[in-house]
């Protein structure tokens, strides 16, 4: 009896831990039924609906005008609503923008030239010497460079222009200081370098120091070469307004070249002179051929205009142009319509001033006395004038527009 109770005992604990198990087993299948629900939920990938993205405006405009493509009537009403005044209005708005857009490409770009060309000066070692070798950022600005092309054999010719227009010594630098205003004879080396033409150019320039020396090799038929080189030397080694090249039998009067230059400075691109079209000379021999006649037509045609090389003038952007491409410049044989031929096809403004090509008395006396001093006088016939070295101080004096001009005036 007492075993039979001890077994029936051991039965009831046996089958009430058998619920128990089936009771946390029923628990724990809950318990990672919520769990798995749980962990579903924050993984599951966003639905399709949600990735697909409204057209943006653009795509709409896009799908409208596929849509409206097949109804050609639409569409021609659709343009044909527009008031005409409106389209042009708006044409002519896009022309101004267009033009505006281009001025500014246009400085952008002289600017940048002037950039490069500096650069390249220092880099290459640009013939700057003595005080005038000095960083852009310590360059002063000046008024103008006045360059008196001058050869080996033009001693007496150079004399006789500083015993008139050209100030010496302390008034040259002066003028420099005070009225921004350069002076140079510009000249080359000799064929044999070192020699004793170059000796004695080096010589004159330690007694007076009023020399450009440049690297080219002196000859009369070197003058458009010359002229490039004398552009792109001066631009990079004085920063001023304008640069003028002028004969060294030429009389200038210095002041009245100075206020005639000043009323052009606003313009970027302006090349000053006596615009003249002489006739293009075919036959071999004469003075002033051309061997590259057959470019300008048939025989019998003229030049295109450019200024007469007495004197002529050109602004700073137009000398960074030469020096920027002064490799690809053509050179014909005048060098006048070398530097003429170098400004087609870019927009520059030419100045035709009759003043820079009066004659010697009595025509530059006349005028004078009427109150309309020249800037330049020469002889047409002698492209220069006649026997300068005798008549130049003659000149001077009867066509001269006085010493105190040029400290009295303001640029």
């Amino acid at each position: 009896m007492k075993e039979t109770l001890i077994m029936k005992n051991k039965g009831d604990q046996k089958a009430s831990r058998n619920v128990i198990s089936q009771k946390w087993t029923l628990l724990l299948c809950i318990s990672s039924f919520c769990a798995g629900l749980l962990f579903t939920n924050r993984m599951w990938p966003v639905s399709d609906s949600k990735l697909i993205t409204r057209p943006t405006s653009l795509e709409s405009e896009g799908l409208k005008l596929v849509s409206e493509g097949c109804d050609l009537r639409k569409l021609h009403m659709k343009n044909v609503k527009r008031d005409p005044k409106q389209i042009f209005g708006e044409v002519s708005k896009t022309h101004q923008a267009i033009q505006t857009l281009d001025k500014t490409i246009s400085s952008l770009e002289m600017e940048l030239a002037a950039a490069r060309s500096i650069q390249e000066s220092i880099v290459n070692g640009s013939p700057i010497s003595g005080e005038d070798a000095t960083t852009s950022s310590e360059k002063r600005k000046y008024l103008m460079v006045v360059g008196i092309n001058t050869a080996f054999s033009s001693r007496k010719r150079r004399d006789s222009v500083r015993a008139t227009w050209m100030p010496q010594g302390e008034k040259r630098k002066k003028l420099e200081d005070e009225k921004g205003i350069i002076m140079r004879f510009v000249i080359g080396h000799s064929a044999t370098v070192g020699g004793i033409l170059d000796r004695a150019i080096e010589a004159e320039d330690r007694k007076h120091g009023d020399f450009l020396r440049l690297d080219h090799v002196e000859g009369y038929l070197e003058l458009s070469a010359k002229t490039k080189t004398y552009f792109a030397t001066a631009v990079n080694m004085w920063d001023a307004e304008f640069y003028i090249k002028v004969d060294d039998d030429v009389h200038v009067n210095i002041a009245t070249l100075g206020h005639t230059l000043v009323r052009h400075r606003k313009k970027k691109r302006v090349y000053i002179g006596c615009m003249k079209s002489g006739p293009v000379l075919a036959q071999k021999g004469v003075r002033y051929h051309e061997p590259e006649y057959w470019k300008f037509g048939e025989n019998g045609n003229k030049y295109f205009r450019h200024a007469t090389g007495q004197l002529y003038a050109i602004s700073k952007d137009l000398a960074t142009y030469i020096s920027l491409n002064q490799h690809v410049l053509h050179k014909y044989a005048n060098e006048d319509v070398s530097l003429g031929s170098w400004f087609i096809g870019l927009d520059v403004e030419h100045i035709d001033d009759r003043r820079l090509c009066c004659g010697t008395p009595p025509d530059c006396e006349w005028k004078a006395q009427a109150g309309n001093i020249c800037v330049a006088s020469f002889d047409w016939t002698c492209s220069g004038i006649c026997r300068s070295v005798d008549r130049i101080k003659e000149v001077h004096r009867r066509c001269g527009e006085g010493e105190n001009a040029v400290w009295s005036a303001k640029f």
